[in-house]
């Protein structure tokens, strides 16, 4: 079993970046194998609704001078994928929004999410933490996935990189999160 987690912080080793080390770590604890891609940091261009992938029906985004096409091939051989982003006004960062629409538009026809354990993370200073899960979250409900809850909603709250750590409450979240996923795919695959 394998879970790919997607940072779309432009923070490499941000608060997003905490929170996902914090899940993927109990997962790991099941012996579940991991990977956290970051795809934050990268040029990702959005989704032009041209229809080619679906046109080819290969699984593949017309752009190929971006991460894309490589996490699609890692979400597809994935049992379990958690995408992070920071809250930026109110909403997801743009880089996740063009991961997600892309990444969206080339698996759904295939239906490449069904059945998968899912989940999203949001890192916050103060507001839109529930605009951005929400919207990650978009992407599996309409892709028949499985999405994992906590015992509250999946956020952190920090300011500066590494701040999230002394949200206690936000970190235990992220634990909870990491052993339910752990039980779940154990249960489902």
């Amino acid at each position: 079993m394998k879970v790919v987690a997607f940072n779309g912080s432009p923070r490499k080793n941000g608060n997003t970046y905490t929170l996902l080390k914090t899940v993927l770590e109990q997962i790991e604890k099941e012996n579940i194998d991991t990977e956290l891609i970051h795809v934050g940091d990268r040029n990702i261009h959005g989704c032009i609704a041209c229809g080619m992938c679906r046109k080819k029906g290969n699984n593949r985004c017309v752009f190929d001078d971006d991460i894309v096409n490589e996490c699609i091939e890692k979400i597809i051989e994935a049992d379990g994928i958690i995408l992070g982003s920071p809250v930026y006004f109110a909403d997801l960062s743009a880089q996740m929004k063009a991961f997600i629409d892309r990444v969206g538009y080339v698996t759904r026809p295939n239906r490449l999410l069904k059945r998968k354990v899912c989940a999203s993370v949001v890192s916050q200073r103060r507001n839109g933490a529930i605009a951005a899960f929400n919207a990650m979250n978009n992407l599996f409900t309409i892709s028949e996935s499985i999405i994992v809850g906590s015992d509250y909603w999946n956020q952190g709250i920090g300011k500066a990189p590494g701040d999230v750590i002394n949200d206690v409450e936000g970190i235990n979240v992220m634990k909870t999160l990491g052993e339910n996923m752990a039980w779940l795919l154990k249960k489902t695959v």
